[in-house]
């Protein structure tokens, strides 16, 4: 195996577990390694230090043990079964009325570069590094393994989540059974699931617990759901109570399954309309309309190069929003990028709140479920960031 070995100093982070080593810490390595092969990495004192995957960029190898540890078929089995015990311990597994959730997050579970959502039966795996990619037999096996009979495919969607020149030689395809129901359940309500064409996985399964507090302030108002993507949101406000929600997308795509699962929750009788637009122009065009709104847009920023950016977006797109709520409404904002973290997606909202002019107060700080753990050594993990805000 290739030995890396780390300048005299770099070796803290790693010793508190933090998964990732950087390129510039790294002092010399005997043997050659390809992207997605397994190496280890040692201090100048010639420590172990931990076993992960190499891969080019800044952050050089990603921690799968700190453990000096064979990574076979004994190793992935007790990876996924050590992340779906977590799940059943937080009543995630067998639940009546929710049946899909996040099986593996990433750092998150000790998995860099892997997620899996399953789906009713069906896990969907997107790798984020080509050693995770190279390793989903070795995964395909631990999720058979640990779910028996309950597991009915394996999915891999790993074609947009890794870099173009790899990408470019591997197709998104069943690895295990065939395509299976797509209509899952989320506390209850009905909602249909495009993993084989929708973005990231399929579904967003970390605001399940957000659009429950939706829920619980929709009775009776006029909502807008923007960058409404399936409809999540709509769902539970028109099922609250809501006395008419308005659903808004850029994509056509979006809508069209927005449309999908309102129909499947309500058939064509409810108060609902979806509009193929843009948020910020809808939100010009739309004052003094909407008691509650949800503004949860797409990641604005991936690269800390664009983190200035983002944050003058989040910024622009919440002033519209605050300055266009009816007196005594409520909002939902939301931030995904994790480049963003929550005290400046803060500063965002409070540059927001002065713009638009109006009294605002903070109700709630919102984040990630259980299902989206954060591992206590490594905090970037903590990538969803919501606020629920009321605007005088």
């Amino acid at each position: 195996m290739v030995k890396i070995t780390l300048h005299s100093g770099k070796d803290q982070s790693l010793k508190r577990f933090h998964p990732w080593v950087f390129s510039g810490a790294i002092k010399s390595m005997e043997g050659k390694a390809e992207e997605g092969d397994i190496v280890e990495v040692y201090s100048s004192k010639n420590e172990f230090l931990g076993v992960g995957h190499c891969q080019p960029g800044s952050i050089a190898v990603r921690i799968l043990s700190f453990k000096q540890v064979e990574i076979n078929e004994d190793f992935w089995k007790a990876k996924i079964e050590s992340a779906y015990n977590y799940r059943r311990a937080i009543g995630l597994t067998n639940k009546d009325d929710i049946n899909a959730y996040r099986l593996v997050f990433a750092e998150g579970d000790g998995l860099p570069g892997l997620i899996i959502d399953y789906y009713s039966g069906t896990a969907v795996l997107q790798a984020h590094s080509v050693g995770m990619h190279i390793a989903k037999e070795h995964i395909v096996n631990a999720l058979k393994a640990v779910y028996g009979d309950k597991l009915k495919a394996v999915y891999d969607k790993s074609k947009e989540s890794l870099d173009k020149e790899y990408a470019s030689n591997i197709e998104n395809g069943y690895l295990f059974g065939s395509s299976t129901d797509k209509i899952i359940l989320e506390n209850g309500h009905k909602i249909k699931v495009d993993w084989e064409e929708g973005q990231k996985t399929g579904f967003f399964i970390d605001q399940r617990e957000n659009r429950k507090l939706v829920a619980q302030y929709a009775k009776d108002k006029k909502v807008l759901d923007c960058f409404c993507y399936a409809g999540g949101f709509s769902v539970y406000a028109l099922k609250a109570g809501a006395a008419e929600v308005h659903s808004v997308d850029s994509s056509k795509t979006a809508m069209s399954l927005t449309d999908a699962n309102i129909e499947l929750n309500f058939g064509k009788s409810a108060n609902q309309k979806s509009f193929t637009a843009d948020a910020f122009d809808f939100l010009k065009d739309n004052h003094n309309v909407y008691d509650l709104m949800v503004i949860d847009p797409p990641a604005f920023a991936k690269h800390r190069d664009a983190r200035h950016h983002a944050v003058m977006g989040y910024k622009r797109l919440n002033a519209l929003a605050i300055s266009g709520i009816k007196p005594g409404g409520i909002i939902f904002t939301f931030s995904c990028s994790q480049i963003v973290d929550k005290y400046l997606f803060h500063g965002a909202i409070t540059a927001a709140a002065i713009e638009a002019g109006r009294n605002v107060r903070i109700m709630q700080y919102l984040s990630q479920p259980a299902d989206h753990p954060i591992s206590i050594y490594h905090p970037e993990g903590e990538y969803l960031k919501g606020m629920i805000l009321f605007v005088e």
